[in-house]
C-alpha cells in the first residue's frame, strides 16, 4: 500500500472510530445526563439525517452508484428490515438512559451469539460444534458483569438486550430477504431506503409515547440554544457511523476489520468511564473482558470453519 494510502486508511479507522464512540457518548450525554429523556425523538432525528445525508452522498455526491427497488416485494422486504432497524436504534437509545456505557457496550457484544441462534432458527444453518463452544464465554460474561454492575437496570438491561437481539435479526433477516442478485443492496443503499420509512414509523411512535415532545424541545431550545447544535451534531454523527462503516469495509481485509471491531467496544468502554466517571466493580470489568474473549475465539472459529 503506498504512503498517501495507508494515510487515508488510517485517517479513515480515525473517523470511523470517532464517529461510532462519538455517537454514543453524545446520546448518553444527551438522555442521561444532559436530561433530555425523550429517545424515540431522538432516534427520530438520527433516521432523518440518514434519509437526507444518505440521499445527498449517493444522488449528488455519487459516493456509490445509486441502487433501485425494483419492485413492490424487494419494498416490502425493506419495509420489514427497516421496522427491526429502527426497534434495535430506539432499544439502544432508551437503554443508555438507564445502563452505564460500559455495561451497554458488554451486553451489545453478545450480538454474535443472536446471529447464531437467529440463524439456526430462520434457515437452520448449524455451525461447527467449536463456534457454538465459543459462544459460552460471550454469554457468561455478560451474566457475570451483570451480577458485578453497580448501576444495574432491569429495564435497561431489557432494552439492550432487545436492541441486540434486533441488530442480529436484521443481520439475518438480509440475508434471507435480499439474497438475490436482483434484491442485493449495498449497505448505503439500503439505508437510504430504510431510514425515510423508519421516520414515517417514529413520528407517530414519538407523539404518542413522547407527549408534546416537540413543544418541549421547542421551549428546551429557547433556554438553552447549545440543545439545537447536539442534537444537529449528534444525527450528522448517526450518519457518519454508517458511511465510514462502509468505506472502512472496503478499504481494510476482513481479519482488520474484525480486529477493528472487537477493539472499538473497549475504547469506548475507557472513554465512557473516563468521561462520566460512573463506578466499575471487577468483577464487571472481569465479565466484560470474558465476553470480548469470547467474541474474539468466535470470529476465529467462525473463520476457521470456511
Amino acid at each position: 500500500m503506498k504512503p498517501t494510502g495507508k494515510l487515508f486508511t488510517v485517517g479513515l479507522i480515525t473517523f470511523w472510530y470517532s464517529s461510532n464512540i462519538g455517537v454514543i457518548l453524545l446520546n448518553k450525554y444527551l438522555l442521561s445526563n444532559y436530561g433530555f429523556k425523550y429517545p424515540i425523538f431522538l432516534t427520530m432525528c438520527h433516521m432523518t439525517a440518514c434519509s437526507l445525508l444518505s440521499y445527498i452522498a449517493i444522488v449528488w455526491l455519487k459516493i456509490v452508484p445509486m441502487q433501485t427497488v425494483r419492485s413492490r416485494v424487494q419494498f416490502a422486504k425493506i419495509a420489514a428490515l427497516s421496522a427491526i432497524f429502527c426497534a434495535s436504534v430506539v432499544g439502544g437509545n432508551i437503554s443508555l438512559r438507564y445502563l452505564p456505557v460500559s455495561f451497554n457496550q458488554a451486553v451489545g457484544a453478545t450480538t454474535p451469539f443472536f446471529t447464531a441462534v437467529f440463524a439456526y432458527l430462520m434457515t437452520m444453518k448449524r455451525e461447527g460444534w467449536l463456534t457454538y463452544v465459543t459462544l459460552i464465554p460471550v454469554v457468561t460474561g455478560v451474566i457475570i458483569a451483570s451480577g458485578g454492575e453497580p448501576m444495574f437496570n432491569l429495564f435497561g438491561f431489557i432494552m439492550c438486550v432487545g436492541a441486540t437481539a434486533a441488530r442480529a435479526l436484521k443481520t439475518v433477516l438480509q440475508g434471507i430477504l435480499l439474497s438475490s442478485e436482483g434484491e442485493k443492496l449495498n449497505s448505503m443503499n439500503l439505508l437510504m431506503y430504510m431510514a425515510p420509512i423508519a421516520v414515517v414509523c417514529l413520528i407517530p411512535a414519538a407523539l404518542v409515547m413522547e407527549k408534546n415532545v416537540v413543544g418541549i424541545t421547542v421551549a428546551l431550545a429557547r433556554e438553552d440554544l447549545n440543545i439545537v447544535w447536539y442534537l444537529l451534531f449528534n444525527s450528522a454523527l448517526a450518519y457518519f457511523v454508517n458511511l465510514t462503516n462502509f468505506l472502512v469495509t472496503n478499504h481494510t481485509s476482513a481479519l482488520t476489520l474484525q480486529v477493528l471491531g472487537n477493539a472499538k467496544g473497549a475504547v469506548a468502554v475507557v472513554i465512557s468511564i473516563l468521561i462520566f466517571r460512573n463506578p466499575v466493580s471487577v468483577t464487571g470489568m472481569l465479565g466484560y473482558c470474558l465476553t470480548v474473549i469470547g467474541v474474539v475465539l468466535y470470529s476465529e472459529a467462525k473463520k476457521r470453519s470456511k
